[in-house]
């Protein structure tokens, strides 16, 4: 049995429980993770996140784990969440994140609202990755008799598929999740975003996290909306992403670099035996 503090913090609803190693670090197993995550046997979280020292002076390296014990390369609610909680501590107002797949810069915008810079997407097919390179205008999913198809695929630090939709609450994300997060044709899973265009600027969205499940909000979720949007030609650089916790406002660089702003919380800190 091992003692451990933690940080609870969450992003609109999206929530983490965040463990600083820096001084000391250890593992979980995928049965202790999932335990920790359990919302009725355990803390209760989304995602499980540790802080580590990178290879990097002084730059924080991030590992992020799903409720389902699976260790995933991005999480951008978390970012936010674990770089404002250092940036408390050090008193400072931007702060540099690494993560097994890329740097992230962070700014504080308040005491609550963080940026982060996302970095650029992937579109190839072997880069989100897909089993092979495939038309999304021939992919459809049913449940029942209703139909999604024509999905949009990026990888923003992980892998994505976004589905534009006439009205997205006529169709139940947790009906179609687990059909999709588990195809065949994605080797890693992926997440799905059921999203309805509200106009140029503004886009509603629901979302089925793979080794999670529906979620109040997903960072890297907005953000590769944002982005198939704009690269669809139906929506700005710029556009707020609502989400059932919140809205999140996303900015797709002429660069193509992703900028993502939205408030954190700090819910408590506590100490957990397992």
């Amino acid at each position: 049995m091992s003692e451990f503090e933690f940080v609870k913090m969450n992003g609109l609803g999206n929530d983490f429980v965040i463990i600083d190693q820096r001084s000391r670090e250890f593992d979980h197993s995928s049965t202790e993770v999932q335990h920790i995550c359990n919302r009725d046997k355990g803390i209760g979280c989304d995602q499980l996140i540790y802080i580590r020292n990178s290879e990097i002076n002084n730059i924080p390296l991030l590992k992020f784990y799903n409720s389902d014990g699976s260790e995933i390369s991005a999480c951008g609610n978390g970012t936010r969440c674990v770089a404002n909680y250092l940036m408390e501590l050090t008193n400072k107002k931007e702060i540099e994140i690494v993560t097994s797949e890329r740097k992230i810069y962070c700014q504080a915008k308040s005491s609550s609202i963080v940026s982060v810079d996302m970095g650029e997407p992937k579109f190839s097919w072997n880069e989100i990755p897909l089993l092979k390179d495939i038309d999304h205008k021939t992919i459809e999913f049913m449940y029942n008799e209703l139909k999604v198809c024509n999905p949009f695929f990026v990888n923003i630090g992980n892998p994505h598929a976004v589905f534009f939709l006439d009205e997205v609450e006529k169709y139940n994300i947790s009906d179609f999740g687990p059909i999709i997060e588990n195809d065949n044709l994605f080797p890693e899973k992926i997440n799905i975003s059921f999203a309805e265009l509200r106009d140029r600027k503004h886009i509603v969205l629901n979302v089925w996290e793979r080794g999670a499940g529906r979620t109040l909000a997903c960072g890297t979720a907005a953000c590769a909306t944002a982005v198939a949007g704009k690269e669809l030609g139906i929506s700005n650089n710029n556009v707020k992403v609502s989400l059932p916790g919140g809205d999140l406002e996303i900015d797709y660089l002429d660069n193509k670099n992703i900028i993502m702003t939205g408030p954190t919380k700090l819910d408590y800190k506590d100490h957990y035996k397992i």
